[in-house]
């Protein structure tokens, strides 16, 4: 009999703790960031003609190339806090013969972006 209780008492234990398993919402996630985090300020400093060493010094390599189009880099940044709360920015960053033409994406224009800078 006692050994009938204890089966029951651990069986109780069990299923619960079981249950509460599937209460994922309560499950720590850590926040990850991932891509190329760029703020304003850095694409502020872009101007028409810079050169692709130009701009990675300035924004720094993108993430992520396209073999095929060589002419256009995209800038990803994607930062996820918790489940329901994602931020994602894009910048794309276009080139014609080795040289910056255009600039769009989640991100202001530069004020000054088709003024070149001085050689």
């Amino acid at each position: 009999m006692q050994s009938l209780k204890t089966f029951s008492l651990w069986l109780i234990v069990a299923l619960t703790f079981s249950s509460l398993a599937g209460c994922s919402s309560w499950v720590y996630r850590i926040n990850i960031p991932q891509g190329n985090f760029l703020e304003q300020s850095d694409v502020d400093k872009l101007r028409v003609n810079m050169t692709r060493e130009q701009v990675i010094y300035v924004l720094g390599r993108p993430i992520a190339e396209d073999a095929f189009d060589n002419s256009t880099w995209r800038y990803v940044y994607s930062f996820n806090k918790g489940r329901d709360n994602e931020q994602h920015k894009e910048l794309l960053v276009k080139f014609e013969n080795d040289q910056l033409v255009a600039v769009s994406g989640d991100y202001d224009r530069p004020e000054n972006f088709d003024t070149p800078l001085e050689q």
